[in-house]
This record gives C-alpha cells, structure tokens and sequence, in this order.
C-alpha cells in the first residue's frame, strides 16, 4: 500500500541499519485516507471553469444543487486579498487605482503586487510561528527570556518572503547545522528544535525529566506540525485509534537523542573575553551576598535579599548569538520506550525510523551511531513521495485563505481528524505543490485567482445553502471572517497613520499595566523599548512571551505558543467590547484617527467619508452617512474615531 519509489528511499536511507523491525501493520491500518499515496487526479470538466480550483468546487457543489455566489464587489475584494496576504488593509489610493483599473489582468496585477510584498512575508510568516508555537521565552515559572530567538522570527519572514522552497525551508529547519554548519542562516534556522517551553529546575539544568521534556516537544512538534498527525498520543502508549505504535514515537525521538541547545555568539574573540571578566565579577559579587546571607534573619535577611535580587537583575546583557542546536555524541541521550511516558520506567532502546505505517513491514532502524540523523529524518519527511507534508501544506495554505481548510483539522489527518470535504482538490493543490518545485506562491495565485475565492459572502441562494450546508463547508458563498489579533492591531495602526514599516531585528516590548508585570517572576524581564517609534511595529515583531500576553492580543485569541497552534479561535465576547472601547490601545489610536482626519478632511461630512474609507475601505452609505454627521454634531471627533475602529466593517472581511 505504500509508494515503491518511497520504499526505495527509504531504503536507502537505512542502509546502516543497526535492526530490523518486527512490528506488522494490517492492511485496514495501511488503507486509511492521509497515509494513502497521492491521487494523479486531474481537473474535471465543467463548463466556464478555467481555474482548477473552481472546477473542483463547482463540481461537488453541483452534486448537492448549489452554485458558486456572484462575484464581490471591486472594493470588498481588495479589501479581502490585501488582509490576507499582507495582513493590512488597502489604502484609499490603492483601492481607488484597483477600481478604475478596467483592464482584463486588474486583479492579477494587484495580486501579483501583494505577492511581492514584504508585507506578504509578514503576515504569513506569522501563520508558520503558529504552527512551530514560536515564542521568546521557556514558560513556566522563570520564563526566562530568550534573548536571540528573534532571529529565527526573521529567517521565517526572510524564507517566506523569497518563496524559499518549502523542502529546503524545512530541512534547514531540521538540520540545517548538520547539513551547512558553517552558514549562519542554517544555523538560525535549527533554532526551531529549541522553540518549544523549557522547564528549568533551579541548580541542575541538565535533570532527566527536563531533558525528557525537551525530547517530547520535538517529537510532537514533527508530528502535528510537519505531518499532521497526532504522534504525541502515542507516547505512553499505542496510539488508540491511529496505526502509530507506542515503538513509533520514540523511534522518532531517536532522531533527536544528540541534539543539544547552542547559542553561537557573534561577537568578536577580544568582546568575548571582556564580557566574560565582567560576568566573572558578576557572578563573584552574588556568590557574596549569598554567602553573607547564611545565618541572617528577619529584617536583615529580607534586606539582604533584596540586596542579591538586585545583583541578579543587573548581571551583564549576553553577547549577540545565534539561537541554535549541535550534535553532541558524547552526551546522547539514550532513547527507551517509557512505560506510561514516565523517564524513570524504561523499556526496549530505540533507535531511529520514521512512521512503520508509511514503510514496508519490517524496515530497519538506523544504526545509533550514524551521522546526521536528523539529515535522514528531513530527507524522509521532505521525499516528494511521502504522502503527507504536501497534502498538510496545501491544506494550511486552503485553511488560512477560507478560515477552514479542506480538512478542518490542519494537526491532524488520523482517524480522529475530519476527513476532507474536496479529497480529489487536496490531493491536485498537493501535487501541484510539489511539481512546482514545494514553491507556495504559485498557490497561493491560484487559489486567489479563482472564481471561489472571489464570490460575495452574500449569496442568492442563502436558504438552500443553509439548509444543504450550514457551515458552509461546500463553499457556496465567501465565508465571512473577523480580523485576527494581528490584523486588528496592525490595521488600527495603519488607518490611524501610525505603522511603523521597520522590518526585523530585536522584539519590541510595550508598556502594559503594572498589574500584569508584577505578576511575572522578574517584573524587570518586562523592559519596555525606549523608542516610542518602536511601539508602533507590525504585531509580529512584538515580543512573544508565554507568561504575559499584551491584553488586546490575548482577547482577540491570540494563542499562548505552549503548544502548536493548527488554527486560530474565534471567540466573541464582552471583554472584545470591553478593549475595544475601553483600552488604552484602541483610545490611543482613536486619537490618532481624529487627527488624522482633522488634518486631512475639511469639513464634517468629508471626515466621514474619510473615516469609512479608510475603516471599511469604502464609502458609507446613505444611512451610515447621516448617522455619523448626526454622532460628530453631539460628539468629539475623538469618540467618533473610536466608534469606527468599532465597527464590524472595520473588524470583519467579507
């Protein structure tokens, strides 16, 4: 059941097999949909569809008596496409260009330009920190911050921006300093394997269960983010209802069982050597205090320690690195089944395979001494011929651009996960994919050059639809979406003329409430930038701390990053309300928005027309025309800016 050109790859790559296999799987396990070969399916015809996208979707939304909605308007369908490739709304003069723009290759030039935008690079770059739960701190208690993962943050937008081949994105990823040690952008880029939280046990760093931790989250991380299945669920024991055996997941640890954490500095040899006399009379001065502190009590210990707080927090800034990983023979962590997942209960040592499921019975384990293990783990995953990152990509890449993907379970494609509404449209975008060299812009145009993804999210045929498909799966209308966090700070900034274009370097800290940084365990850790300038950055240059989200983010379902985040929430509650009339951000902007119109329109009635324009990215109609004038009449500009950043014209795509 299972690909003989994969089977020869695979082949290959084990040829320092160390064991082989004894472990059989039915053909009812083999036969499930997502571990099945990809389809060569082809388009099928039908009359009027010359995107293959449209041919898939017009097709089964025959077979219920459904019909794709008439198209968008001009205005709403700039509006849609730059939100979702930029993450920004369109400006007046953009859309203005895009509406007397007559000609037939209008919208494909539009798309085209988004495409090339760096702002492209941003927003979906942001969609892969989801995934890989990127975040700048460990969690837990300490949080400790991790002061060059901002780098990582960068190779992402950088990759994505240059259209970097998807299987180079991820070998680089998966073994960049195996396989170009001496480049610092695979360096960088191996710094996804550190990315996960990290509990840190104060005075031993090196305890088996962190070090089991840190195993685990790489192990899971292959799993629901690269290949879509619920591979942690078989960590204490066989998987219940998917063909991955308890022996699968450690054999997929296995990979790892060398891979050490490794910050490579950059500075120069004599910077070095200065920093470290520095942190060397740093760290003599807390030896002191904690040595005079022995044998205190009451007032004067708490003096005392109040004394060594201080020390710690003024301990001298690390030097610039790269937030990285190496090989480590010396110290590899033998891999063993755990009994219940517990590192104290140990089974049979595996050695590394990739799932038994997608190999002949039998395959052999790599050798524990084979050389750039997690190379052949990165080949295994990135073969064209393994039926799953493609398919889990495309699907990504369908979801992110619906609000749903083709399975509306991006991390999981097992038996648990919803089977695929277009499986013949999955199968084309993931053959596409990899015909066109794991390149994802051409998809992407594809996709937004179809007739499906230009429809009105108002349709004709609203009573049959609801009634044949009430979630709208079938996609016989554009499926009306919120502005996610991101998207609705970033456009509050751009429609109040304050966006801060500057593109990549160290995160950007915001001033939040005391409240909150007295809550962490260092409140220092909460260094707000200096430069003002600086606050106003897109969102996905901002800090990504596990223990304090910025309010208005974590509101709008911003994800925490403990875990892989396969797709965003949507939630609608009062606290939304709340912050959008009553935080200080949503004020601090609506202040902005007045003087901007104040400045650029000169009377009442061409304020709301601006205010619309810019907030909706259209005119207001006859009614919310007359609403807004009779609101400035009795009200500020100030509380009218607010009312627009309140609106869902602004806060909602369609």
């Amino acid at each position: 059941m299972y690909s003989r050109t994969f089977a020869l790859v695979v082949g290959v790559a084990l040829v320092a097999a160390a064991a082989t296999v004894t472990e059989r799987y039915t053909e009812a396990e083999r036969r499930h949909w997502a571990f099945q070969p990809r389809k060569g399916v082809a388009p099928p015809k039908v009359v009027g569809a010359t995107n293959p996208v449209d041919a898939f979707v017009i097709a089964r939304l025959a077979k219920d008596g459904l019909r794709l909605s008439a198209s968008s308007s001009r205005e709403t369908l700039i509006r849609r496409v730059s939100f979702d490739l930029t993450g920004l709304p369109p400006t007046p003069a953009e859309i203005d260009a895009f509406v007397r723009d007559r000609s037939p290759k209008a919208y494909e030039n539009l798309v085209d330009r988004l495409l090339a935008s760096p702002h492209y690079g941003e927003r979906w770059g942001q969609h892969w920190l989801d995934v890989v739960r990127f975040a700048e701190t460990d969690g837990f208690e300490y949080d400790t911050h991790r002061t060059d993962a901002w780098r990582y943050r960068d190779y992402v937008i950088r990759s994505i921006e240059a259209d970097k081949p998807y299987d180079r994105f991820l070998m680089e990823q998966l073994a960049g300093d195996e396989i170009a040690p001496g480049e610092s952008e695979a360096l960088v880029a191996s710094g996804l394997q550190r990315l996960g939280p990290l509990r840190k046990n104060a005075g031993n760093q090196e305890v088996a269960s962190s070090r089991n931790e840190v195993l685990t989250e790489m192990t899971n991380l292959v799993g629901s983010g690269l290949l879509g299945v619920t591979l942690g669920c078989a960590r204490c024991h066989d998987h219940k209802f998917d063909p991955i055996r308890q022996k699968d997941y450690y054999r997929v640890q296995a990979y790892f069982a060398a891979v050490f954490e490794k910050d490579i500095v950059t500075a120069p040899p004599e910077e070095q050597t200065a920093w470290k006399a520095r942190k060397d009379a740093h760290d003599g001065d807390v030896k002191k205090i904690r040595a005079q502190m022995r044998g205190l009590k009451g007032a004067e210990r708490e003096r005392m320690a109040r004394k060594l707080k201080d020390a710690e927090e003024n301990a001298p800034e690390p030097l610039p690195a790269i937030f990285s990983v190496t090989n480590d023979a010396a110290k590899m962590t033998p891999v063993h089944v755990l009994a219940r997942g517990d590192y104290g209960n140990k089974g049979e040592r595996m050695l590394p395979r990739p799932l038994g499921v997608l190999l002949p019975d039998g395959a052999p384990e790599l050798a524990a001494d084979t050389p750039n293990p997690r190379t052949q783990l990165a080949k295994w995953i990135v073969d064209p011929a393994n039926p799953l990152p493609a398919r889990v990509l495309a699907n990504r890449i369908w979801h992110y651009h619906f609000g749903r993907g083709i399975v509306a379970t991006p991390n999981d494609f097992g038996r648990m996960g919803t089977r695929p509404t277009h499986p013949e449209l999955l199968d084309y975008l993931a053959n596409e994919l990899v015909k066109g060299g794991w390149r994802m812009k051409p998809l992407h145009k594809m996709i937004v050059m179809s007739r499906t993804y230009q429809q009105a999210s108002a349709s004709v045929q609203e009573a049959v639809g609801h009634e044949k498909d009430p979630d709208n799966t079938l996609l016989w209308k554009f499926p009306l979406r919120r502005l996610d966090a991101e998207q609705l700070r970033d456009a509050m900034l751009a429609v109040a003329g304050r966006l801060n274009a500057q593109a990549g370097g160290p995160s950007v800290i915001v001033p939040v409430d005391a409240e909150l940084t007295n809550l962490l365990y260092k409140p220092s850790q909460w260094a707000v930038t200096k430069d003002v300038k600086e606050h106003d950055r897109r969102s996905v240059y901002l800090i990504h701390k596990r223990n304090l989200r910025l309010p208005m983010m974590e509101v709008f379902d911003a994800p925490d990053m403990q875990i892989s985040c396969a797709r965003r929430d949507a939630s609608t509650h009062a606290p939304q309300a709340l912050e959008l009339l009553n935080g200080d951000f949503a004020n601090d902007m609506a202040r902005s928005l007045a003087a901007r119109l104040d400045q650029e329109a000169k009377s009442p009635a061409e304020q709301v027309d601006l205010a619309f324009r810019l907030a909706a990215g259209r005119l207001p109609n006859a009614k919310e025309k007359a609403a807004g004038l009779r609101f400035l009449k009795g009200h500020p500009l100030r509380e009218f800016s607010l009312a627009m950043l309140n609106l869902n014209a602004f806060l909602y795509v369609n």
